[in-house]
C-alpha cells in the first residue's frame, strides 16, 4: 500500500485575535482516512483551528494547504445555514435538504431517510409544526443546528469539519450520529467534550493547549492514558526546576552579604524552604573525585611571558591550578585573560617560562570564536556521536538525551538539523558537546553569552557536580560568584588573587580611577547643588532623609506583616470551610484585594529600603 493522500498541511501556522495569540507556530497534516477528535480547553483555539482548516479564516502567519479538489465542509458553532438562491425567511427546511431534488428521488434515497429519522425524528417530526415545509425563520437554535448537521451529512464531502456537532442533541441522535460518522468514508475532524463520542468515532486526538497541538494515537481513552504520561514527564521537569531554584535560594541566601538585602518578612520562609537544601557542591568530595582523576597536579604556568605585537601582554606569570580547582579569571578588557586561557590550551606558545600539564588531563576549551559543528547531524546526534552518557560525581547519570532537555533542545528540538540552528543554539550545542566530550579541565571564554536564565541554572546545577577544574573567563558576575570557589585578576602583566572575590576586585578598581581627595581637581568636581549648602548642612540634611526613609521602612513593614497574618487566617478559613460555596467566594474575594494590597506595600518597602542604601 502507497502512502495516504494528503488532504491539508498546516506549516508554522501563527493566529491570534487582538493582543491574544491562539495558536503558535503549528505544523501538521490531515491525510485521507483520518478520524481526529479534536480536545482542548475552551477558547484555546479548537475552533480556530478548524476554521484555518476551512479557508473560513486566514492565518496571521506561516501556511494553510490543501490538495486542489479536495472537498471540505464546515459545521460551524456558529449559527449559520448554507442556504441559497433565497433567504432564510423564504426557505423550509424540505427546500435547503433537497437541494432542488425532485420528491419522488427524495423518498427514494434511504441515506436522506435516514438522516431525517436520525436527526430530526423523520419526515413528518412533530418538533417541525409543518413538517419539511417549516420556515427556517421559525427555527430555534438547537433546531438550526440539527438541520445544519443534516445539510452536511447529506454532502459527500471527503473531509468533513464538526464543531460540537453533539451539541442540542438528545441521547439517541447522539448514537446515532456517532454509528453515521464510524461507517461513513472520508475524513473527519471533531471538536467535541463529548468523550463517549470521542472514543467511538476517532482514531488519532488533537489537544490543543497553550497555542501548540499535541497529538496522540487513538480515541478518548488512549490519549487519557497518553497525556498522564506527559504530564508526569512534565511534573518530573518541574520537579527538577523546582530543586534548581532552592538550589539557587540556598545559594543566595549563604553567599555574601551584598546579596541579601532582602525584605525581613520573606527571610523566614526561605530558610523554612531551604533548611534541608545541601550545599551547591562539597568542596571536599569535589577534590577527592578531582585527585583520583587527575592528581595533585593539573597546570601549571611557571614565569611565562608573552608580548603580542609591541605590547606586553602576561609578565613573568606564575600560575598552579590543581585538581578540583574551580577559579575565574577577571579583568579590564584586553588585560590578556583570553589570551591566558589560550596559553593553558596549548594554542599559543609563550615568549619565555614553562607550561605543564598533569599526566592525566583531558582538556575542554569553550572560545568566544564560533565553533565547528557536524552540520550533517542533528541535535541529539551529535552528542551521541561523543558519548550517550556521563556520570557527575554525586553518582547522577546524564544522558544525551537529558542533556538536550536541560539545555532546551525539548522533543522534536532535539532532532532538528544542526545546519538550521541559530547562533544562540549553536553555542548551547557546542557547550553541551564539551561536556559530552568527558573533559577533567575545562576553560570556559564567556560561556554565558546567548542562554537564557533556564539553560544557566541547568549548566550551573552541572557544574556543581564536576569534579574537575575549572578555569572561568566571564563579565556574569552572578555566574563567577555561583560556579567558582577563587577569583583571580589579571592587571599590567601580573595575576593577583582576591580572597574576597568581585566585591574586592570591584573597590580596588574604583581606587584606581576615582581622582585623589582634597586638591584642586577634586575641588572642580564638586556639583554646585552640593557646593551651595553649608559644609555641616548636607550631613545633617542626608541624615534627616536617611531617618524619615528608615521610619517609613519601619511602618510598611508592620503593615505588610499585618497584611500576611490576615491573608493567612482568609486560607485557613477557607480550608475549614471547603463546601460553604458563598462564604468561599467571598474569602476568595477579600484573598485577592489582601494579595494586591501587600504587593503594592511591599514594592514600597523595596524603594523605601533602597533610598536608606544608597
Amino acid at each position: 500500500m502507497g502512502e495516504p493522500r494528503n488532504l491539508v498541511n498546516l506549516k508554522d501556522v501563527e493566529k491570534g485575535y487582538g493582543s491574544r495569540s491562539v495558536l503558535r507556530g503549528v505544523t501538521l497534516g490531515v491525510n485521507a482516512g483520518a478520524r481526529i477528535g479534536v480536545v482542548g480547553e475552551n477558547g484555546g483555539g479548537k475552533s480556530t483551528l478548524l476554521r484555518l482548516i476551512a479557508a473560513a479564516e486566514q492565518p496571521d502567519a506561516g501556511a494553510v494547504t490543501r490538495a486542489g479538489d479536495v472537498d471540505v465542509a464546515l459545521l460551524d458553532q456558529r449559527d449559520e445555514l448554507a442556504v441559497t438562491g433565497a433567504s432564510i425567511g423564504e426557505s423550509s427546511i424540505g427546500e435547503l435538504l433537497s437541494v432542488g431534488r425532485a420528491g419522488h428521488e427524495l423518498a427514494a434515497d434511504a441515506s436522506f431517510r435516514d438522516v431525517l429519522d436520525g436527526l430530526l425524528g423523520g419526515v413528518g417530526a412533530s418538533r417541525f409544526a409543518n413538517g419539511l415545509n417549516t420556515p427556517l425563520s421559525a427555527l430555534s437554535g438547537g433546531e438550526r443546528k440539527r438541520v445544519a448537521l443534516a445539510q452536511l451529512l447529506l454532502k459527500p464531502a471527503e473531509l468533513l469539519l464538526l464543531d460540537e456537532p453533539t451539541n442540542h442533541l438528545d441521547v439517541e441522535a447522539v448514537d446515532w450520529l456517532a454509528r453515521e460518522l464510524a461507517g461513513r468514508r472520508g475524513s473527519m475532524l471533531i471538536v467535541t467534550h463529548d468523550r463517549w463520542f470521542l472514543d467511538a468515532v476517532c482514531t488519532h486526538t488533537w489537544e490543543v493547549a497553550d497555542g501548540v497541538v499535541h497529538q496522540y494515537d487513538g480515541g478518548y481513552a488512549a490519549y487519557v492514558l497518553a497525556r498522564a504520561e506527559r504530564d508526569r514527564q512534565e511534573q518530573a521537569r518541574e520537579s527538577r526546576r523546582q530543586q534548581l531554584i532552592r538550589k539557587e535560594l540556598a545559594w543566595l541566601r549563604r553567599g555574601p552579604p551584598a546579596r541579601t538585602t532582602k525584605s525581613k518578612f520573606r527571610v523566614q520562609a526561605a530558610n523554612e524552604l531551604i533548611a534541608d537544601e545541601p550545599p551547591a557542591r562539597d568542596r571536599a568530595e569535589l577534590l577527592r573525585f578531582a585527585s583520583q582523576r587527575l592528581g595533585k597536579k593539573a597546570l601549571e604556568a611557571t614565569d611565562v611571558s608573552l608580548t603580542l605585537g609591541e605590547r606586553p601582554l602576561l609578565r613573568e606569570l606564575t600560575w598552579l591550578l590543581g585538581g578540583g580547582d574551580r577559579v575565574a579569571l577577571v579583568g579590564v578588557n584586553g588585560s590578556g585573560k583570553t589570551t591566558l586561557l589560550r596559553l593553558l590550551a596549548g594554542e599559543i606558545e609563550p615568549d619565555a617560562g614553562t607550561l605543564e600539564r598533569g599526566a592525566t588531563v583531558k582538556l575542554g576549551q569553550l572560545s568566544q570564536d564560533a565553533v565547528e559543528l557536524p552540520e550533517d547531524l542533528n541535535v541529539l546526534e551529535s552528542l551521541q556521536e561523543l558519548r550517550r552518557r556521563v556520570t557527575l560525581s554525586d553518582g547522577r547519570e546524564i544522558t544525551a538525551g537529558m542533556l538536550c532537555e536541560r539545555f532546551g533542545f525539548r522533543g522534536e528540538r532535539a532532532r532538528a538539523a544542526v545546519s538550521e540552528l541559530s547562533g544562540g543554539e549553536r553555542r548551547r550545542l557546542a557547550l553541551m558537546r564539551l561536556l559530552m566530550s568527558g573533559p577533567n579541565v575545562l576553560l570556559l571564554d564567556e560561556p554565558t553569552n546567548d542562554l537564557d536564565v533556564e539553560t544557566l541554572a541547568a549548566l550551573e546545577d552541572l557544574l556543581d557536580g564536576w569534579p574537575g577544574t575549572l578555569v572561568v573567563v566571564s563579565h556574569d558576575r552572578y555566574f563567577v560568584e555561583r560556579v567558582c570557589d577563587d577569583v583571580y585578576a589579571i592587571d599590567d602583566g601580573a595575576l593577583r588573587h582576591l580572597p574576597a572575590g568581585i566585591e574586592q576586585y570591584l573597590a580596588e578598581r574604583v581606587a584606581v580611577v576615582s581622582p585623589p581627595a582634597g586638591g584642586e581637581s577634586a575641588g572642580r568636581q564638586v556639583g554646585t547643588e552640593t557646593a551651595a549648602l553649608k559644609p555641616g548642612a548636607a550631613t545633617r540634611a542626608a541624615r534627616k532623609d536617611a531617618q524619615r526613609a528608615e521610619r517609613l521602612a519601619k511602618q510598611l513593614e508592620r503593615e505588610v506583616e499585618r497584611l500576611s497574618e490576615r491573608e493567612l487566617q482568609l486560607r485557613e478559613e477557607m480550608a475549614a470551610n471547603p463546601a460553604d460555596y458563598g462564604r468561599l467566594a467571598e474569602l476568595q474575594q477579600e484573598l485577592e484585594q489582601l494579595a494586591t494590597a501587600r504587593e503594592e506595600q511591599e514594592a514600597s518597602w523595596f524603594e523605601a529600603t533602597e533610598s536608606i542604601e544608597g
